[in-house]
């Protein structure tokens, strides 16, 4: 801890670079990720302050949308399609997922029921494609068929199908790999993930 301590002491000495943000934020992107310590979405795009809205999720779940219930995720998405006008949608999963590494090998989760109740949202749940699959500690073709999943969860959001149908937002699916930096997309004309 006493590193982190250290940098933020130092960080605010530094005022001049960070004294536009206060004149408020206007991101392009909601970036849609794993809670996962080793995915840092500045780190993996390069932005800087201001440029990401960022919603971090155990599992990067998208909950389902119920406008009786609203949940903080969904008011969060909400906020930054209809307000900040974000122009573009990122879920972002990433290797070795321990949620999906979870729902795919049907780990027992009785000694984290809030975490079990929060998977139990995974939109189609995410199961190994091939059974070798469950052994792979990467789980990528999972956690591939699982950004898609919550793609779909995501375009059923009010705010998202009124911004996709009228041509102001685009949704992209990515996968990052934690053990080599690589990215990669989903293209829709190939239905794979291809490198960026």
């Amino acid at each position: 801890m006493q590193p982190l301590i250290d940098n933020a002491r130092t960080f605010g000495q530094r005022p001049e670079e960070f004294a536009r943000l206060a004149d408020g934020q206007s991101p392009e992107v909601l970036f849609i990720t794993c809670s996962d310590s080793r995915v840092v979405p500045a780190l993996i795009t390069g932005a800087r302050p201001g440029q990401l809205f960022e919603l971090r999720t155990a599992g990067n779940i998208v909950p389902p949308y119920v406008s009786e219930s609203p949940t903080g995720e969904a008011a969060t998405i909400e906020y930054a399609v209809e307000v900040l006008g974000v122009r573009d949608v990122v879920v972002c999963g990433h290797s070795h997922c321990g949620a999906v590494g979870a729902l795919v090998r049907g780990d027992d989760l009785d000694s984290v029921p809030a975490v079990r109740a929060w998977l139990a949202h995974a939109a189609d749940e995410p199961t190994a494609v091939e059974p070798a699959d469950a052994g792979d500690p990467t789980v990528a073709r999972a956690v591939q068929h699982h950004v898609l999943a919550q793609l779909l969860r995501l375009r059923s959001y009010p705010c998202v199908d009124k911004r996709l149908a009228d041509g102001r937002l685009r949704v992209r699916g990515w996968y990052y790999e934690v053990h080599t930096g690589a990215v990669r997309e989903h293209r829709v004309d190939t239905d794979s993930f291809e490198a960026l």
